[in-house]
């Protein structure tokens, strides 16, 4: 999969469009099979399948259905969201079956069955000069401007568990595992995250706004075909920001 994700702060100037601190749209919320219009389609490649998303009921409620032939293409909701504030993200997926000859320390093999990206702010200008022009040829194939780092929850073949994967192209991206093996494929997992805590682990600096999240299901590396289903995605304060709000609530 390309190392480019998401929206950057340059698309979220408008105030009319992205109001601060708003919620992350819910599957489930859907009254038919359309995607609510926050949901929009994340290509990094204008050439490449396209992964194929759809909302379908799961125990009578709406869950979004994700099928990759051969496909790479996510589905994105622009933001603007202090992730020191609210820090705690839970999701929950289901995959079909794991992709087999992935490997996602390898740019050859880089693939996964679901994944949940975060797409962060910050000053362009204090990266290097590399990584300045991977931003600008990755919006020339994408067409959409790159936040200033990226960072996943992927479902790995074999990785352990809260390892820290770099992508291959660029330092701007990071994948952390948060689960693995055969164990659990075919069935509801849930995942709960805290990514302030997730973000200064892998950049090794405290995240600036949250601007962009997304969700992908992708084979176009291995060319196999994986489904994936995804329930809402919701970002609350951290228990302890919410300890000490029942304190003060008490006082």
């Amino acid at each position: 999969m390309p190392a480019s994700t998401a929206a950057s702060a340059a698309e979220l100037d408008d105030e009319s469009v992205i109001e601060e601190d708003e919620q992350i749209a819910a599957f489930s919320e859907n009254q038919s099979d359309v995607l609510s219009p926050e949901w929009e389609p994340m290509l990094f490649n204008r050439n490449k399948r396209r992964t194929e998303y759809a909302l379908v009921s799961d125990q009578g409620k709406k869950v979004l259905h994700a099928r990759a032939a051969n496909a790479a293409s996510g589905l994105m909701q622009q933001l603007s969201i202090d992730p020191l504030r609210d820090s705690r993200l839970t999701w929950e997926w289901r995959i079909s079956r794991l992709v087999e000859s992935a490997d996602n320390h390898d740019r050859a093999r880089e693939d996964a069955p679901a994944r949940i990206i975060l797409g962060f702010d910050g000053n362009k200008d204090d990266l290097p000069f590399a990584d300045q022009i991977m931003f600008e040829t990755a919006r020339a194939i994408t067409g959409r401007e790159i936040p200033y780092a990226t960072l996943m929850y992927i479902r790995a073949r074999k990785t352990p568990v809260d390892t820290v994967i770099s992508n291959a192209r660029t330092g701007r991206v990071k994948m952390i595992v948060v689960a693995t093996g055969k164990d659990g494929v075919g069935e509801w997992r849930a995942f709960s995250r805290d990514i302030a805590a997730d973000y200064e682990r892998a950049f090794g600096e405290k995240p600036g706004r949250l601007i962009a999240v997304g969700v992908l299901t992708d084979t176009d590396n291995t060319g196999e075909t994986v489904e994936a289903w995804y329930r809402d995605i919701q970002l609350t304060p951290s228990e302890e920001l919410s300890d000490l709000q029942a304190l003060d609530d008490a006082r």
